[in-house]
């Protein structure tokens, strides 16, 4: 028998403490979910990234909005003054004044394309950054249940493989009786030993599967996560949406927060365009202003002067170097390019939709045939223990039929774990996957 190291001693006691601890201790799926929303550092990149977004909105609007600017100035001046006396003779003096001026400009446009486009553009990208935090939002949804399922099913793998070995040593006990007794062959001790040495290799690969599974959910949730909540002992179907496929195709081309930022994208790539258009046409504002001067030239240095003007001004552009045409051609190139991104995008969404679709509906005849298959495997034991008993069977049909056991209750774990997880990713994928599933979905562990 192999024997194992002192630290692979501890890692088998870590595995049986989270395997036995009591739920109180257990992180639930929803804590999970709710420390990576506090923790998890690519969902706080999201956040970030929304809120800079939002200002686009502002920052378009202001474009419409009137535009007030103060200027204030005051110098110390020395000139050389020349003047002629009444002989025409030339009279030099140097005075030294200060000048100043104060002055306030309102300005609001009137028309302006270059201002509309903008505050269309902002509106534009601030709705295509929110789509995209719903994204990361979903995205963070996924990264949780599935690591949090990777650890479990990881925990599983450890708990059938400690069942495996602890059955196989058993069995190699009751190998040794019987050859003592003359009942049982040498062959029948080494089946048994070569088969406990696998299990026992696998089960401490097992644990460092499940040390790994736990140290990637401590990353995302961001606290250390030692127990978890396992699987309950009923685990409902849920039934299907009515409608089929082409239910869940109308919902994520109408409801996918990829494809809901791109159809925004095409938007504000339009209104760039309007934007650089916007060159070749004439704007027109609304200005009012108030200045006040104190020693404004050199004939006046010994007055001052208040002044208000109320009028509209219109600027119209003539020639720019052919720059307007350019940047209008280039933003028209671009705004191809996003809708050439959202074909692109959609048909990668309905290839991963029809994807998690069909694994949402084989996983439930997968689940239901290896609830079989375990019920099965667990008659087919007991009644090749008897077979053996009665000298019907040997030994290597009994292992035969234990490993199979354990192949079975794999599978059948990691088959609820897909479904689960396929049934998030089908949403996912449509855009309705919301904080509500987190809590439909942790309602299958305790």
């Amino acid at each position: 028998m192999t024997t194992a190291t002192p630290r692979r001693l501890a890692g088998l006691l870590a595995a049986a403490l989270l395997l036995q601890g009591g739920a109180a201790c257990a992180m639930s799926l929803t804590q999970a979910y709710e420390a990576a929303l506090r923790n998890d550092a690519q969902f706080k990149m999201a956040e970030a990234e929304r809120d800079a977004g939002a200002e686009a909105k502002i920052l378009g609007r202001s474009a419409l909005l009137p535009q007030v600017q103060g200027n204030y100035s005051r110098n110390k001046n020395r000139a050389d003054l020349t003047q002629r006396d009444i002989l025409g003779r030339p009279n030099l003096s140097h005075p030294e004044y200060l000048s100043g001026t104060t002055s306030v400009q309102l300005r609001q446009p009137l028309f302006s394309l270059d201002a509309y486009a903008r505050y269309k553009q902002g509106q534009a990208q601030s709705s295509s950054s929110e789509a995209i935090f719903d994204l990361r939002r979903q995205e963070l949804v996924l990264r949780v249940v599935g690591t949090y399922t990777d650890a479990l099913f990881a925990s599983e793998q450890v708990r059938l493989a400690t069942a495996q070995r602890d059955t196989l040593s058993e069995q190699a006990k009751v190998n040794d009786r019987m050859f003592v007794k003359g009942e049982g062959t040498r062959t029948d001790q080494l089946e048994t030993q070569a088969r406990l040495d696998v299990a026992e290799a696998s089960l401490l690969e097992a644990q460092d599967n499940l040390t790994t599974a736990l140290a990637t959910l401590s990353e995302v949730v961001g606290e250390e996560v030692k127990q978890l909540d396992m699987l309950g002992p009923n685990f409902p179907i849920m039934p299907m949406p009515e409608g089929g496929f082409e239910g869940w195709k109308e919902l994520a081309l109408s409801r996918n927060p990829d494809l809901v930022a791109r159809k925004y994208n095409i938007e504000a790539a339009r209104q760039e365009v309007n934007k650089q258009r916007s060159g070749h046409f004439p704007r027109v504002d609304f200005v009012a202003s108030y200045s006040k001067a104190d020693a404004e030239t050199l004939n006046t240095y010994t007055q001052e002067s208040t002044s208000r003007a109320v009028g509209v001004q219109v600027t119209i552009p003539i020639y720019s170097g052919g720059a307007v045409s350019a940047a209008t051609r280039q933003a028209s190139a671009n705004q191809i390019r996003a809708k050439a991104d959202l074909d692109a995008a959609v048909d990668r969404v309905l290839v991963d939709l029809r994807k998690q679709y069909s694994a949402a509906i084989s996983s439930v005849s997968r689940i239901q045939a290896l609830e079989k298959a375990v019920a099965s495997g667990k008659l087919l034991m007991k009644a090749t223990t008897e077979s053996i008993k009665g000298g019907v069977r040997i030994n290597l049909d009994l292992l035969n039929a234990q490993q199979q056991l354990f192949v079975s209750e794999r599978d059948l774990a990691q088959a609820r774990y897909n479904y689960l997880l396929s049934l998030l990713r089908l949403r996912a994928a449509a855009g309705t996957l919301s904080q509500d599933d987190v809590t439909t979905t942790a309602r299958y562990f305790r």
